[in-house]
């Protein structure tokens, strides 16, 4: 492969949110797959946030990137969690937590529209078609 070494920079502010910081995981917190299948057979971690907890700050969340910057394209980062949280709350239960797995790097697309919050797409990957085999 032949990357450039150009860089594009995009003059925008990096604003942290703790609303969408990752889902906590308690006692299995920093751990790898190993050590918590060998601590938590059972796949319940001691501590863990709960879905609900989750899904009430990022909606807290969403409420204050709309009041914001109401009118204007935010980029949103998150972790695999958060985003879970965001679509099924968007999709009422139909994707997100419990029910869609994400794949690494992918795009979600939602727009506020209507009063509401609405799912464009999710799980896209087609910008890193260039650099997969």
């Amino acid at each position: 492969m032949n990357f450039s070494n150009e860089v594009n920079h995009i003059k925008v502010p990096i604003i942290e949110m703790p609303e969408f910081q990752e889902r906590g995981y308690g006692d299995a917190e920093g751990l790898t797959p190993k050590e918590r299948l060998t601590l938590f057979p059972d796949g319940v971690y001691p501590n863990q946030e709960d879905r609900l907890s989750l899904t009430k700050r990022v909606v807290e969340g969403l409420k204050e990137i709309n009041i914001r910057f109401h009118d204007k394209k935010v980029l949103l980062v998150a972790h695999g969690a958060v985003i879970n949280a965001i679509l099924y709350e968007l999709s009422d239960g139909e994707v997100g937590s419990g029910k869609t797995s994400l794949i690494n790097a992918c795009i979600s697309n939602i727009e506020f529209r209507q009063q509401a919050w609405a799912i464009i797409n999710f799980n896209q990957v087609n910008h890193l078609s260039s650099y997969g085999g």
